[in-house]
């Protein structure tokens, strides 16, 4: 699957099905850009797994609602439902894992 974009319109909708990793990224973050391209590889690798890219920049409210405080975020969620969190940027093999064993 590709990356998909949400904002704050679009992202219940978003994360309403199957297993979601969000994304949590702003441009200029340099650890945010490290971890994009891992981020693609996973989304493409797994269908099972979509991966939602949220820009904190353009949608504050999201981020205030989610607790974020540092970037990148990666949020899990079943089914709409939050499982799990972390900050920071992690290689592709342990990343798959944490977001699996959510």
């Amino acid at each position: 699957m590709p990356l998909v974009y949400a904002t704050a319109d679009d992202f219940k909708d978003k994360i309403a099905k199957g297993r979601v990793v969000v994304d949590f990224y702003a441009d200029w973050c340099a650890p945010c850009r490290m971890i994009g391209p891992v981020l693609e590889q996973i989304a493409r690798e797994n269908e099972d797994i979509l991966v939602v890219k949220v820009n904190v920049d353009e949608n504050q409210s999201l981020a205030v609602e989610y607790g974020i405080r540092g970037i990148p975020a990666l949020l899990v969620f079943n089914d709409a439902k939050q499982v799990a969190s972390r900050a920071g940027f992690m290689p592709k093999d342990a990343l798959v894992d944490w977001i699996k064993s959510a």
